[in-house]
């Protein structure tokens, strides 16, 4: 399983919206020069955490974004879930039904200990939890200087 660039930059987005939120509007721009994604790729992303409520947008001269919750409200798992879909490492995780092969299958269990193992991580990492490792990797440049 690979996570896409869609997955990767909605949680870059995130967190930038977290480090950079003052109260006042991020434009697209702005975000996509410090992280360095075209601001058209950008502005699909920013669609689909705005339709499903994770940001709010204000329109006109002053506009933007803004993280629309707490950061410690949002885990990765969130996140890629939204813009990804299922982290089920195989299609019979996804489905209330299962395998016909499920009761002679010897490899179901890997599966189903991988997927806990996924969700383990992804669900237990929230943007603040991001944010507070980059303040702390800032801090050890600063000291190392």
């Amino acid at each position: 399983m690979k996570i896409s660039t869609k997955g990767r930059y909605a949680v870059k987005v995130m967190l930038d919206l977290a480090l950079h939120n003052t109260g006042e509007c991020i434009k697209v721009k702005d975000i996509a020069n410090r992280q360095g994604i075209s601001e058209k790729y950008l502005e699909q992303i920013i669609a689909v955490l705005n339709k499903a409520g994770f940001v709010k947008s204000v329109r006109g001269a002053q506009g933007g974004y803004k993280i629309a919750k707490a950061p410690e409200e949002y885990t990765v798992g969130m996140i890629l879930r939204l813009t990804e879909g299922s982290m089920a490492p195989v299609a019979c995780l996804d489905g209330p039904e299962e395998c016909e092969q499920c009761d002679t299958c010897e490899t179901l269990q890997v599966w189903k200990d991988l997927y806990a193992a996924i969700n383990q991580v992804i669900d237990n990492v929230t943007i603040a939890d991001l944010v507070a490792k980059r303040h702390a990797r800032m801090q050890y440049l600063d000291y190392s200087i």
